[in-house]
């Protein structure tokens, strides 16, 4: 090979390092400045599942860094992995998947804020044999992996061998969200005898969303039914499909019928609810994480005026609306009531920064508030809620607002009681899987 050869291939060598060398040092600082503003803003604290990297099994690779479908969650800095933006991280483990070095594993919470989670085993099964949890009670918020969840809970349960008899169901599935949903269109599928009830609705969380609320999932597989191919969808879209599911499959659901108690009954569980008492093999837990509403526990709290979820933002029109908290569900309120004419909205929240909604719904209440359609007021508590006012302190300051409703969107404690009385074991999660 003469020199003129070896130069090409030497030159072209040297324009490919300078090239990559180039790329690298771009992807890291635009990691580096993420890291950065996320820390100023004070939303560094992940909002729910999320990976953790483990730097001595990290090559730098990338491979979690591209796989994930929410951008900018995960940057490579000083060639390693590192969680830049959690706030954008929405707990799909896409990244885990991708890593070649099993080098990221999902946890719960952090080293400053810990999050309940019940005791599950790897086949959705608690300490209690027999009970099983699916969906939002066991850290799956996503609506894919709550739908997954539900599935796979059911083929567990469908291979264990426990069966009823007699009065004796085979399975008792508590919610009717896409958990509790996907679990009884496997047990209608296997021909099990069940029975799914739910203390409010079919849709659990989604059909108390604001009404056109766009509902971010994935594309899951439902017994029977098949592929669910949403992407981005309305909540009336999809409580129409959910409509649509149960009247082509016969899917019966008893709503309006609330579990209250569960009891050891030998070979088999008796299950009060408030209409009457089951027996079954089995029992699927496919409820949520809210419980009891979280109450803000100030002077007027049980006027009439109060309420805990919104059900429609039109019933506000014209009206002079506070809404308390600063996750997904207070945005979500503030900005759906904020669209009615004549409307005032507050948005009050007790930290500086809304770190636990997703970046579309803090996009969307920064455009808000810079279009005056909501005022935002970090830093503040509600003291005391009057019949036509409301008393909030922000760092030493008094603040009476004109008001007429109050919408506190503040989450809800965790059935940790009802879970414990089953004999459900509950552990709080600081940064671990």
């Amino acid at each position: 090979m003469d020199a003129t050869v070896i130069g090409l291939y030497g030159g072209g060598a040297l324009v490919f390092m300078s090239a990559y060398a180039w790329f690298h040092r771009r992807h890291e600082r635009r990691a580096r400045e993420s890291l950065e503003e996320t820390r100023q803003a004070g939303i560094g604290e992940p909002a729910t599942l999320h990976p953790k990297i483990d730097p001595a099994k990290c090559i730098g690779c990338g491979s979690c860094v591209a796989a994930c479908p929410e951008g900018r969650v995960l940057g490579l800095i000083e060639r390693k992995a590192q969680l830049v933006d959690p706030s954008h991280c929405i707990g799909h483990g896409a990244c885990r998947t991708a890593c070649p070095m099993g080098a990221i594993v999902l946890v719960f919470g952090s080293e400053q804020r810990g999050v309940d989670i019940p005791h599950v085993g790897p086949d959705f099964q608690t300490n209690v044999p027999g009970i099983y949890i699916a969906g939002e009670l066991g850290g799956m918020g996503l609506i894919r992996n709550a739908v997954e969840q539900g599935r796979q809970a059911l083929e567990a349960i469908a291979a264990n061998g426990r069966r009823g008899g007699g009065e004796v169901l085979d399975l008792m599935i508590v919610g009717a969200g896409p958990a509790g949903l996907a679990a009884s269109l496997g047990a209608l599928e296997k021909k099990l005898r069940f029975v799914t009830v739910d203390q409010e609705t079919v849709g659990g969380t989604v059909s108390h969303f604001p009404r056109g609320k766009l509902v971010m999932t994935a594309p899951a597989r439902l017994p029977i039914v098949g592929k669910m191919a949403f992407r981005e969808t309305s909540k009336e879209t999809l409580m129409a499909f959910w409509e649509d599911v149960i009247r082509r499959t016969g899917l019966k659901v008893q709503e309006k019928e609330r579990v209250e108690a569960i009891e050891s009954a030998g070979e088999c569980f008796r299950i009060r609810t408030t209409r009457g008492e089951y027996r079954a093999a089995n029992v699927l837990l496919a409820i949520g994480r809210r419980g009891t509403p979280r109450k803000l526990g100030v002077p007027g709290e049980d006027q009439s005026k109060v309420v805990y979820r919104l059900i429609d933002p039109e019933q506000y029109r014209g009206q002079h609306v506070l809404v308390v908290g600063g996750g997904d569900s207070a945005l979500e309120a503030a900005l759906a009531v904020g669209e009615q004419e004549g409307t005032t909205v507050t948005l009050s929240y007790r930290s500086g920064a809304f770190s636990r909604a997703k970046p579309k719904n803090r996009q969307r209440i920064e455009a808000a508030e810079a279009a005056g359609r909501v005022r935002v007021l970090f830093h503040s508590n509600v003291k005391e809620i009057l019949p036509t006012e409301v008393v909030l302190e922000r760092q030493g300051e008094t603040i009476r607002l004109p008001n007429d409703a109050v919408i506190v969107c503040a989450g809800g404690i965790l059935p940790t009681a009802f879970l414990k009385s089953i004999g459900i074991e509950v552990e709080t999660k600081y940064g671990t899987p």
